[in-house]
């Protein structure tokens, strides 16, 4: 089991929890979402929960609750320039489909 992130999204990760005060690391998981189901949430973690599984990734702590665990393990989050704006990306290996606008994912469970 692994979350990972690419070079330029692990340096946005650091900036980011370096200037937030109080701060621990990444908070990455899933919400019902969209057209297909499934949107990836990433935001700063500020505590740690219960049932949560937490990662380090070259000094990143990223938490994970339980609930997206299985839906999210494998994924590597990236970060990039888009246009004008900047985003994070993730390459995840449980999603088999997306939707057209890309912003919600299923998995193989979710077909079944």
């Amino acid at each position: 089991m692994a979350i990972t992130l690419t070079p330029v999204a692990l340096e946005r990760v650091q900036r980011f929890v370096a200037q937030t005060p109080g701060a621990l690391g990444l908070r990455f998981g899933v919400a019902r979402t969209g057209c297909s189901g499934w949107g990836h949430v990433a935001d700063l973690a500020r505590d740690e929960r219960e049932g949560d599984t937490v990662f380090e990734f070259d000094g990143v702590r990223i938490y994970v609750d339980a609930d997206s665990l299985a839906l999210v393990d494998g994924t590597e989050i990236d970060f990039a320039k888009q246009g004008l704006g900047e985003t994070f990306l993730f390459r995840n290996p449980n999603a088999t489909a997306e939707c057209g606008c890309g912003e919600s994912f299923t998995t193989q469970a979710d077909a079944a």
